[in-house]
């Protein structure tokens, strides 16, 4: 842990549940920024933009600023904008991040039941992920359109509990349509390189702090970063023993961070 200059947190169960700070989140997140380190906050989350998050975080009292969020929904925009330029691009998502998403550069947003459809966009899962919705877009993946997922959650932790999330209906489509999605979002290694490039840190020199083992622990070990899992959010121990890995530390909250990165106790 000597060499950290920075660290990578995810928000959803590891920060907030439901947007309201876990136990010790807010101190401890002042005190990684006291000790010098860089951060950015690395998030799935789709119904909000990234200005919105920074307000409700630095309303319960964390020391975030927009420039600190990295989203997933802005990720997809740099993808489009790189990947389809001039694409006709269809949305469904549950809320509203059209500012995010407008650095898409050439892209046309166009509705679900426009004839003629590029590429399928698809965000956090919510009412509007009904049948007739996600009917039209297996029609367009049928007739050709790519499928774009910012994410590939199975489901996340509110207050009131687990509840299901896009991952569960991106890997239907998948199966169905027979195509696979381009993941814009963790676990996608490009969505941690753009953290490390916002940051100016190296891999080696970054630790990844989330509740999904998978998605953001051992996707950013991959990457070559430390991992971080913790026993909050969606934390279940018998993920833990399914994963395809083992994280390079597990603690109960995130509360316990800044003792890791002092080196003062094991995370074990």
């Amino acid at each position: 842990m000597d060499a950290v200059r920075a660290v990578l947190i995810d928000i959803d169960g590891v920060l907030t549940v439901s947007w309201k700070p876990l136990p010790g989140a807010v101190e401890a997140l002042r005190a990684v920024r006291e000790a010098g380190l860089g951060v950015v906050l690395v998030t799935n989350t789709t119904s909000r933009t990234r200005a919105s998050i920074a307000k409700a975080l630095a309303d319960a009292g964390f020391p975030v600023a927009a420039e600190d969020v990295l989203t997933a929904p802005a990720a997809t925009a740099a993808h489009l904008a790189e990947r389809c330029p001039g694409a006709r691009c269809a949305l469904l998502n549950s809320g509203a991040v059209a500012e995010d998403l407008a650095s898409a550069g050439s892209v046309t947003w166009v509705g679900l039941d426009a004839e003629d459809v590029d590429v399928v966009v698809l965000g956090g899962a919510g009412p509007e992920f009904g049948y007739e919705a996600l009917d039209r877009v297996f029609g367009h993946l049928r007739r050709g359109a790519r499928l774009v997922a910012m994410h590939r959650n199975a489901y996340w932790r509110t207050d009131a509990g687990l509840q299901l999330d896009a991952g569960a209906f991106v890997a239907g489509l998948e199966a169905a349509a027979r195509v696979e999605a381009e993941v814009t979002g963790k676990p996608s290694p490009a969505f941690f390189a753009a953290a490390l490039g916002h940051l100016g840190v190296d891999a080696r020199e970054a630790v990844m702090v989330g509740d999904d083992v998978e998605s953001d622990v051992l996707a950013a070990q991959r990457a070559g970063i430390t991992g971080v899992l913790v026993r909050t959010g969606k934390f279940l121990p018998e993920t833990l023993q399914a994963a395809d890995g083992t994280p390079d530390h597990v603690v109960d909250s995130f509360a316990d961070l800044p003792a890791l990165l002092a080196g003062r106790r094991s995370a074990h």
